[in-house]
């Protein structure tokens, strides 16, 4: 298949772009930035200069690829800007739906978040609500409600996303809190899940039916439980501190993902800190 992945140079799509050309497909990678052109070359796949909040640009570059499958893979993080994320997962993908249909394109892949679900009894799993109280609600039901218009959508609802280039790395943004005691336990829960494992979720969505879908590891975790491990990891002075942003008051499960035929590669977040810290 064609397959046109927006955000082919985030944490996401550097994994996900190597996946699909093994997987044989004919990948063509967008970037916001030209001199970024080169990184998706380097990985197999066609550079494609876009701008995502221009409906214009949108459009010009699946009209020019034309895609049978679009992988909406894009986010604004680097800068732990929230209003701006928000802002490209409501603009950008309303102008990557509209250009997907206007095109032919059947089949969209969507990155959503998988710890936005209300309070409630037992792990949260896809038909449970979504908490309209929390900040990033707007941006992500926008965005699902969007990819819904699609003949075909998956939407792809990650824990928190771990692993080199994330903010969890060593030299990322919430390591940095740790190290800089600005952590502390409480009592709230998180879902995490490895980048490399999300990328194998979106390679794998290919195949699956319309709908939201889990992508956590098999452990979900109380802060008290994984900050302590992830701190030790780092090396870093016992936490204490603020909050970070993606904790949740619920757990979330990855039973569906599995029924699908996905699990994790590395099903536990004390694996993957261990491994992170040379343990």
């Amino acid at each position: 298949m064609k397959i046109l992945l927006a955000g082919a140079t985030g944490v996401i799509g550097r994994r996900l772009t190597p996946l699909l050309v093994q997987a044989g497909h004919e990948v063509a990678g967008t970037t916001r930035h030209a001199e970024r052109a080169g990184s998706i070359a380097e990985l197999g796949a066609e550079p494609v200069v876009m701008d995502a909040l221009d409906a214009r640009s949108v459009r010009d570059a699946v009209a020019a690829t034309r895609p049978d499958v679009v992988m909406h893979q894009l986010t604004d993080l680097s800068a732990e800007n929230f209003e701006a994320n928000s802002h490209l997962r409501i603009e950008g993908t309303r102008n990557l739906v509209d250009a997907a249909l206007d095109n032919g394109v059947r089949t969209m892949v969507a990155q959503s978040i998988g710890w936005l679900y209300r309070p409630g009894d037992g792990p949260a799993v896809e038909s449970d609500e979504l908490d309209a109280k929390l900040p990033p609600y707007s941006g992500i039901a926008a965005l699902e409600k969007a990819v819904g218009e699609m003949p075909h959508g998956v939407v792809l609802r990650y824990g928190a996303l771990y692993g080199p280039g994330t903010w969890y790395a060593p030299d990322g943004a919430i390591a940095a809190r740790v190290k800089a005691g600005n952590m502390r336990p409480n009592p709230a829960w998180t879902s995490f899940v490895h980048a490399d494992d999300a990328a194998a979720a979106a390679l794998a969505a290919l195949d699956w039916p319309s709908g939201a879908v889990n992508i956590v590891d098999d452990e979900p975790a109380m802060t008290a439980d994984w900050l302590p491990v992830f701190t030790a990891a780092l090396g870093a002075p016992v936490p204490r501190g603020a909050r970070h942003a993606a904790e949740t008051g619920r757990p979330v499960s990855n039973a569906k993902a599995r029924g699908l035929g996905w699990k994790p590669a590395v099903g536990s977040w004390r694996a993957g800190f261990a491994e992170m810290g040379g343990s």
